[in-house]
């Protein structure tokens, strides 16, 4: 994958510097949405698609798998990531049910963690590989697997500021 036909996000290496400051900087763009109504952020617009809150609760879910990723990668050579389960976690953990506000203070926290662990990777890390599973299971180094969280992040910011609109 290098771009996203959907929301233009372009999987540019030299954006790879920058992803631990807009992991928390898109993090507070999630907090500030999830000030909204409480009705709006937990209605989903189709029974396919995820509520506002759902996406948030998806994606504090993704920067603190995504942490744990790097750190396993920086531990065991090429190890492959086992799915995070991503549709089963709306369920089994009550994503609709959360606060909102919990979630935005949970979301903000995992961007941190997530930031700080990309911080302290020294330059030759950043090559260091996972077999990653998703969009298909493939060989990545870890500047990838960086540049896919932001892109998720941007993504369903996406995806929540259209069921905002509506």
């Amino acid at each position: 994958m290098t771009a996203c036909a959907e929301c233009g996000f372009d999987y540019e290496p030299a954006l790879v510097p920058e992803v631990s400051a807009l992991a928390r900087v898109h993090a507070a763009e999630y907090a500030t949405l999830l000030g909204g109504d409480e009705q709006t952020l937990r209605r989903r617009t189709a029974p396919q698609v995820w509520s506002p809150l759902e996406y948030a609760c998806h994606m504090r879910d993704v920067l603190l798998a995504q942490r744990e990723r790097v750190l396993l990668a920086r531990r065991v050579d090429a190890p492959t990531l086992e799915p995070m389960g991503r549709d089963e976690r709306v369920a089994h953990d009550g994503y609709n049910d959360q606060r909102p506000s919990d979630v935005a203070r949970q979301l903000e926290d995992a961007a941190l963690l997530f930031a700080n662990v990309l911080d302290r990777l020294p330059p030759a890390d950043w090559d260091r590989t996972v077999i990653y599973n998703f969009p298909h299971r493939e060989e990545r180094p870890l500047h990838w697997l960086a540049l896919h969280t932001l892109h998720e992040l941007r993504h369903h910011l996406l995806d929540i500021r259209r069921q905002l609109d509506d």
